[in-house]
């Protein structure tokens, strides 16, 4: 996993290296950073975009500061210190308001709720205080905790208050009644009296979980009615967890632990998706509310933000938000900055002062008749205001808002989802092909392929796996297994499976574990090597090992730039390397090899390329999705074989297949992105092309097992039914050009077919479209065709016991055309223009397998005769009868290899001759005559 250095700078300093609890805020719009520290009487607000000017202080405090909160709006901020106060202080302007309330032991936490009516307050006291926010007064107080209070949160629906002591314990309060509604003791871990780093707590921002440090170096997740234990993120932490936070949408957390890591964690998978290591523990973070980062403050008072917390390739923290604030909440204390400017400023008095503080320099609360005017409350709410308790349940205003409001929400989020994008780009994570995420209580796919599935369910901290095959005859059984090691990916073949895990550990290693399902192969050496760039994904085939990975950053546009390479293990050698092309606006979604060993590739918009040794190594686009997919659909690849894409069909929302019921594969043609045909029959050049492609594979297949030396009548055969096709493909297109009036292109596609028998049915097919004068053009057509096969010279050595013989070439016997020979001298490609313009070097005819080239013995008859007898001629008179039992043997040959041609006009004096039989007869005589 890829470790990003995250820089700190120091914000507060350290009480001679002793560390202290700091805290750290972001603003609203996420344009302020606030940050204190227990060893500083100062708070400072923070420009983000420039860090590196200095802070506006906020100096007010006699001792250091020990708890920060912003309301919902970040319209007041609000600091606890070891000095006993709690202050208020308008936001962002810093300007100080009030000493709202004392304690007589310093403050540990402080916390507002939903609205921001309502401030909690706790510390070293006895006691939590609920402050109404409005008016200064004291709502209620609630006691029941034995230790310090160190944490508090209010839930997202304002019914409920959580709060952990420093000895573990764990209390729900209900607001209205002020009562314990639960307490769990003993469930966080005792802190002692070290208040450098403190127990926390805090509510998924649905209000359904609540989230707590466990004593296993954990986090347990609890229920929200309940109270009961749901399930627990349990990873790499060795040390005990001092700090967490939801994601503004919550479907991720942050921790950070004394062993100075910090995770982040998947909530939905209970995985850890990335981690950072630091100097000094980190003992406080927020979640940036716009974008994808994460501020965070050290125990030296040192801070920084962490850039793409979450992984690019996964849905944005801040995606999703379950309840959105409304920039002018209900309850709050403060006017916004519009509100100021109208006023022209505020001059307050004391009635909410503390007047037992000594407070030089600050200013004073205006009146309460004047708080309430700046609160959203009606004017007829002034009773309710007064009375504290009334606000527990009813804090929310029930107002909908404004249009106006609705319009500046609307620009708001506008403004949010823009600097989002503009924030930088972002590369996509690695993942594995045909796995599918993990889901609490249920089965999962670690590897789906066309041979078969790895499905794996965790149960009581250990994972049972199942190993199945599609073809239950064929594979082999595998019995189930138990996983211990928390395997998150695997992949399957013929021959065994293979697991691994993420870096995990104090030691930052993953386990691998190979499986076999028979015995351990001969070679199991084992190869490391260091790749150029972030691993994007893997897949394998055979002794090929295809690996994708990052080129560069993303462009600006987030498009990826993917590099894929193939390494042969076997030879220890790299025979392919190239770009990997992805539809614009893309990613990659599948990767991997096709039954016949061809890679492939599937990205986010739904095209699929395959790669090609043609012009010199390239992808050919071979199926889009957007042709037959419906809306509500999403396609997931399993793979694909010469003639078919297979994969699984499924209804959104869903992007991926459950084990349980069994996916039904849906198999989908092959069909490229062609030009609208002026013929109307997109098909049949779709079926052409791929019908050529499939033929160039099987040619190459040949080449290579010919080069090792087996049988290639399986392939021949498969070639030889290929080129039938594809004889009967341009066929078909010969009668749509015929119909539709394109009879330049009907004879350029004649010249195109393979074997004789088509190019007679050609014939006959626009013979009866009534088209003599085509007729007569395909006729000459095949007539040369057949001339050229027999003119090319070959060279033919005849052996004897005592003489080497070689034959000229004005009489050498021409050779029959074979389909070795076809594959080497027109290796079939995607037809181009140029291609579409030339013609096969010959006709291949359907032969009786006596009649085949291999089996016809050339040795000459009169040469054994020779040796037998012992006789032994000169060398004119050798050569002249080996001419002649040449020329006799091969007219033997040829009259059997073919058949006469039906397009010859014999005269009424003579037999029925071909023009190749005319023209050899003629020659043969010629020859006959020079040599008497």
């Amino acid at each position: 996993m890829k470790i990003r250095s995250v820089k700190l700078r120091e914000a507060h300093k350290s009480d001679n290296g002793v560390a202290s609890f700091c805290s750290i805020l972001w603003g609203l719009q996420a344009q302020h950073i606030v940050t204190s520290s227990s060893s500083d009487t100062s708070i400072c607000i923070h420009d983000p975009l420039l860090l590196s000017a200095p802070p506006r202080a906020l100096r007010h405090h006699r001792d250091g500061v020990t708890a920060l909160a912003l309301s919902p709006n970040s319209t007041c901020l609000a600091s606890g210190s070891i000095d006993h106060s709690v202050k208020l202080y308008k936001f962002p302007g810093g300007e100080f308001q009030t000493n709202i309330t004392r304690f007589t032991l310093p403050i540990r936490v402080l916390a507002f709720n939903k609205s921001g009516g309502m401030l909690a307050a706790a510390g070293d006291d006895e006691g939590i205080k609920l402050i109404n926010t409005i008016d200064g007064s004291i709502a209620r107080v609630l006691k029941g905790h034995k230790g310090s209070v160190t944490g508090l949160a209010f839930d997202p629906k304002s019914e409920y208050l959580a709060s952990v002591d420093s000895v573990g314990t764990v209390i729900y309060w209900e607001l209205q009644s002020g009562k314990e509604l639960h307490t769990l003791k003993g469930i966080a871990p005792d802190t002692g009296l070290d208040f450098s780093i403190m127990n926390v707590l805090c509510w998924s921002p649905d209000g359904e979980t609540l989230a707590v440090p466990g004593l296993k170096n954990d986090v347990i997740m609890y229920d929200r009615d309940t109270a009961e234990k749901l399930f627990a993120l349990r990873g790499d932490h060795v040390q005990r967890i001092c700090f967490l936070s939801w994601s503004p949408n919550g479907k991720y957390m942050v921790t950070s632990g004394l062993d100075k890591q910090v995770l982040v964690w998947d909530v939905d998978q209970k995985l850890d998706i990335d981690r950072q290591k630091f100097a000094d523990v980190i003992c406080c973070m927020a979640w940036k509310p716009t974008g994808n980062a994460l501020a965070v403050i050290d125990a030296m008072g040192k801070y920084g933000i962490w850039e793409s917390v979450v992984p690019s390739s996964m849905k944005s923290p801040t995606e999703g938000i379950p309840s959105a604030q409304s920039k002018n909440n209900n309850g709050l204390l403060f006017f916004d900055e519009e509100d100021e400017e109208e006023e022209g400023g505020l001059n307050i008095s004391g009635s909410l002062s503390d007047f037992h503080e000594d407070s030089i320099g600050e200013s004073e609360p205006t009146s309460r008749k004047r708080l309430r005017k700046q609160s959203a409350y009606d004017d007829d709410s002034e009773e309710e205001v007064n009375n504290g308790l009334s606000l527990l349940p009813k804090v929310e205003s029930r107002k909908k808002p404004s249009h106006g409001q609705k319009e500046r929400l609307d620009n708001g989020k506008g403004v949010k989802r823009s600097s989002i994008i503009s924030g930088g780009s972002k590369i996509q994570e690695a993942f594995q092909p045909g796995s599918t995420p993990v889901q609490p209580g249920k089965r999962r796919f670690l590897c789906y392929n066309m041979l078969g599935t790895i499905s794996t369910m965790e149960q009581d901290g250990y994972s049972h796996i199942e190993i199945d095959f599609h073809d239950t005859g064929s594979g082999p059984r595998v019995p189930a297994m138990t996983d211990h090691f928390g395997f998150t990916m695997a992949a399957l073949c013929e021959n065994g499976s293979v697991f691994a895990n993420p870096c995990k550990g104090e030691k930052n290693m993953s386990t691998l574990m190979y499986r076999p399902f028979s015995s351990w192969a001969n070679n199991s050496e084992k190869n490391v090597i260091s790749l150029e760039g972030p691993v994007v994904t893997a897949s394998g085939f055979r002794d090929e090992l295809a690996v994708v990975t990052h080129a560069s950053p993303s462009l600006p546009s987030n498009d990826q730039m993917l590099e894929f390479r193939v390494f042969n293990i076997c030879n220890g050698t790299q025979p392919i390397r190239g770009r990997l092309p992805l539809t614009p606006g893309s990613y990659l979604t599948w990767f991997g090899f096709s039954d016949e060993g061809q890679i492939c590739s599937f990205d986010s918009k739904g095209v699929l390329r395959v790669y090609m040794d043609q012009y010199g190594g390239s992808w050919l686009p071979l199926f889009s999705s957007g042709k037959v997919k419906k809306p509500e659909e999403n396609y997931w690849i399993v793979g694909l074989n010469a003639y078919k894409l297979f994969c699984v069909v499924c209804k959104s929302p869903d992007s991926f297949p459950q084990v349980i019921p069994k996916p039904i594969l849906t198999l989908f043609d092959f069909s490229l992105p062609l030009a609208s045909s002026d013929l109307g029959a997109d098909n049949l050049e779709n079926e052409f092309i791929l019908n050529n492609l499939h033929l160039s594979q099987i040619n190459k297949m040949i080449e290579e097992t010919v080069a090792i030396g087996q049988d290639t009548t399986s392939l021949d055969d498969e070639a030889f039914n290929t080129e039938a096709a594809l004889d009967k493909c341009i066929l078909k297109l010969i009668a749509s050009c015929c119909n539709g009036d394109k009879l330049v292109r009907a004879t350029e596609l004649v010249k195109l077919l393979t074997l004789e028998k088509s190019v007679k049915g050609a014939i006959k097919l626009v013979t009866t479209l009534k088209l003599p004068n085509l007729a007569e053009r395909f006729n000459s057509i095949l007539e040369e065709r057949l001339l050229n096969e027999n003119t090319v010279p070959t060279a033919m050595l005849l052996t004897n016991s005592h003489t080497y013989t070689t034959v000229k070439p004005d009489t050498l016997v021409n050779k029959p055309f074979t389909l070795m020979e076809s594959r080497k001298t027109s290796e079939p490609a995607i037809p181009s223009t140029s291609q579409m313009l030339s013609s096969p070097s010959s006709i291949k005819k359907e032969t009786p397998e006596s009649a085949k080239p291999g089996k016809v013995n050339l040795e000459h008859k009169k040469s054994a005769k020779l040796e037998n007898t012992g006789v032994v001629k000169n060398e004119g008179e050798l050569k002249t009868e080996v001419k002649k039992e040449a020329v006799k043997k091969v007219n033997e040959v040829n009259q059997a290899l073919r058949p006469s041609n039906p397009f010859a006009k014999p005269s009424k004096s003579q037999e029925k001759y071909s023009l190749f039989e005319s023209l050899t007869r003629m020659k043969n005589e010629a020859q006959v005559r020079k040599d008497a």
